[in-house]
C-alpha cells in the first residue's frame, strides 16, 4: 500500500532565508513554486533526491484550518549523508552553529546536528554498516 514517504513539509517565517539554507547550503534543488489566487508565492518543492522533496509553506503560516493546532508531534528531520565530518565542516564554513559536533550515536551511527533559520532540528547521519539501520536494511 505504502511506497515510501513523499516529503517532508515546514512551515517557514522567511522564504529567502530559507531557500538560502537549503539550496544553497545543503544543496537542494527548487523543483517548482505555486502561488495563491493573488499571485503571490506560498510554497515551494525542494528535490532532495529523485522522489524525496522538503515542501516550504511561506510567510510563517498555513491556511488550513484542519491543522491548526499541530504542536505535538515533530522532532527532527535527519538526512543520510556519506561523510559526517564533511557536512559539519560544510555546515560550519557557511556560518552555521552546530548543535552537536560529529560524534557517534547509541546506534553506531555517526551524527551532528544543526537547525535551519525556524529553528527546525536537522540530523545528519553517516550510517555504519553495523548499525540496525544498516542491518535491517539489507537483502537477504
Amino acid at each position: 500500500m505504502i511506497k515510501g514517504i513523499g516529503h517532508a513539509a515546514f512551515v517557514v517565517k522567511d522564504r529567502e532565508n530559507s531557500l538560502h539554507f537549503y539550496c544553497d547550503i545543503l544543496g537542494f534543488e527548487k523543483i517548482f513554486e505555486l502561488n495563491n489566487s493573488n499571485g503571490e508565492p506560498t510554497l515551494v518543492y525542494l528535490k532532495v533526491q529523485d522522489g524525496q522533496f522538503i515542501e516550504l509553506f511561506y510567510n510563517g503560516q498555513v491556511d488550513l484550518p484542519e491543522f491548526s493546532k499541530a504542536n505535538v508531534g515533530y522532532y527532527h528531520l535527519c538526512l543520510e549523508v556519506d561523510d559526517v565530518q564533511e557536512i559539519a565542516n560544510h555546515l560550519k564554513q557557511n556560518g552555521l552553529t552546530l548543535l552537536v559536533e560529529p560524534k557517534q550515536g547509541r546506534d553506531l551511527n555517526y551524527q551532528c546536528w544543526v537547525k535551519d533559520p525556524d529553528g527546525n532540528r536537522i540530523e545528519f547521519m553517516q550510517m555504519n554498516p553495523e548499525s540496525l539501520q544498516s542491518k535491517s536494511s539489507t537483502k537477504k
